[in-house]
């Protein structure tokens, strides 16, 4: 029973530790950490891949319409992947971020001030200076669930662990898969995609969450432990499309990319079709 004890003590002092608020908390934080400036970054990860050249400009594009979009929100309280997704491109220097959110309007309702006439002299939002976006980036969650996993079995056999074997009982395996997709923006094609994963333990006594830490976070990604696997199976999705880019080569179609390739069709008009019908 003094086991029981103990253990309740230093939860009990964990979590008076966490009433008072401690700026730089280490416990609210997801593993997408730090700040960027420019080309420049503060206390990123260290596993975050990173170029010593930008490869383009990118926007970052979530479908709100999407089942997992709506379950994200609903379940977890987290409002969007974008500003996440973004601080990781940043901070990575693979990619310059353009605006194509919620501040886009603020873009355009400031070019607006400045064709009416309201704006000083030299404000400088005429046409012409808006930076296009070679590509676009679409975050997508493929699997998420919590508790996949307990350890209470586990435990219940090592020696004075099993007279508390009901609190192990209460710490789960929380798992997520996500991906993320880069589209050229001037033709639609294709051009990377990466699958990647994380997992983390979240430990409940009578119910409540003991793992999931503190403070609003990145779009809400720091306060459940199910929101920061989710930050850390998009930063490893990130590291993979990363790593597929560095490497980049056009894929290529003979007879031109777009124009029917290489699968004709009896009576069809494309080349490789025509090429078919001589035969």
């Amino acid at each position: 029973m003094r086991y029981v004890v103990r253990f309740l003590s230093l939860l009990a002092a964990l979590g008076l530790a966490a009433c008072g608020v401690q700026m730089g908390d280490n416990s609210a934080r997801t593993p997408i950490t730090g700040s960027a400036g420019g080309a420049t970054s503060e206390n990123a990860n260290a596993q975050l891949e990173r170029c010593d050249q930008s490869l383009g400009t990118v926007a970052v594009v979530e479908d709100q319409n999407a089942q997992w979009y709506g379950r994200m929100r609903n379940e977890y309280q987290i409002q969007s992947t974008v500003p996440l997704i973004r601080l990781l491109i940043q901070q990575s220097n693979c990619f310059v971020v353009v605006e194509r959110g919620r501040a886009f309007q603020q873009m355009q309702g400031e070019r607006a001030l400045q064709q009416s006439g309201e704006l000083r002299q030299g404000s400088n939002f005429g046409q012409g200076q808006m930076v296009a976006a070679d590509y676009s980036m679409n975050p997508m969650i493929t699997f998420n669930a919590r508790g996949t996993q307990g350890l209470g079995t586990a435990l219940g056999g090592i020696p004075h662990v099993g007279a508390f074997g009901f609190l192990a009982g209460g710490l789960s395996k929380n798992e997520a898969s996500t991906t993320l997709t880069m589209v050229d923006n001037r033709s639609g094609v294709q051009l990377a995609a990466a699958e990647g994963a994380a997992s983390n333990f979240d430990f409940n006594l009578f119910g409540a969450g003991w793992g999931g830490g503190g403070g609003g976070g990145l779009g809400g990604f720091s306060n459940t432990p199910q929101g920061k696997v989710l930050a850390g199976s998009f930063a490893d999705a990130y590291n993979q499309l990363v790593r597929a880019v560095r490497n980049y080569r056009a894929q290529e179609v003979k007879g031109g990319l777009g124009t029917g390739g290489t699968l004709g069709v009896q009576g069809g008009s494309t080349p490789a079709s025509k090429a078919l019908n001589k035969k």
